[in-house]
């Protein structure tokens, strides 16, 4: 199966399942196959959107109704709880939407917001607004990163000489510093 009939059957389905979980890396990789034409941009936001909140409501719900024995049972979780529960309580609103953005927090706040006792209500709406804001970003990181290789590939095309030279300099300038490293370790 050729690779652009792979992603018009499965690009979707990657998008919704890899959004579910974390979803950061593939949804920049389909950011970028929706520049070039292989999926739909509008239609991978939504989908990130939807499944992005849909899998943290159930961490969140996770975590409300098993917070307690998941925490103590994972050391890694619960040394994350006192420093998301200091910020629960000065920023409830503020964090719920940008816990998303938070490196190794992606699976794990949800899940401690949901054990400190915010209501549903609440994180589903701050939880949507963060994914609403998510979504387009981190799929428009992809599809710009599609962008701007298609240009710098295109253009690379007029400027062989300028790359050949550079990458001339780069091995000239990286083997007279490895030199001067053997010089200056025999001193």
């Amino acid at each position: 199966m050729h690779y652009s009939a792979l992603l018009a059957t499965y690009g979707y389905w990657a998008v919704f399942i890899g959004c579910l979980l974390e979803g950061e890396t593939i949804l920049i990789l389909a950011g970028f196959a929706a520049h070039q034409g292989y999926l739909s941009f509008p239609l991978v936001t939504a989908l990130a959107f939807i499944a992005g909140s849909l899998g943290d409501l159930l961490f969140f719900l996770l975590g409300k109704t098993l917070g307690p024995k998941l925490i103590a049972r994972f050391p890694a979780l619960a040394a994350k709880v006192d420093p998301v529960n200091a910020l629960l309580l000065r920023y409830q609103r503020g964090i719920i939407v940008a816990i998303r953005f938070m490196y190794g927090l992606r699976i794990a706040g949800p899940i401690i917001i949901g054990a400190s006792g915010v209501p549903v209500v609440r994180f589903m709406l701050y939880n949507m607004l963060g994914a609403a804001i998510w979504a387009p970003l981190v799929g428009g990181v992809g599809y710009l990163f599609g962008k701007a290789a298609h240009r710098l590939f295109t253009d690379l095309r007029h400027y062989q000489w300028v790359a050949v030279l550079a990458l001339l300099a780069l091995v000239w300038g990286w083997h007279g510093w490895r030199q001067w490293r053997r010089r200056r370790a025999k001193k």
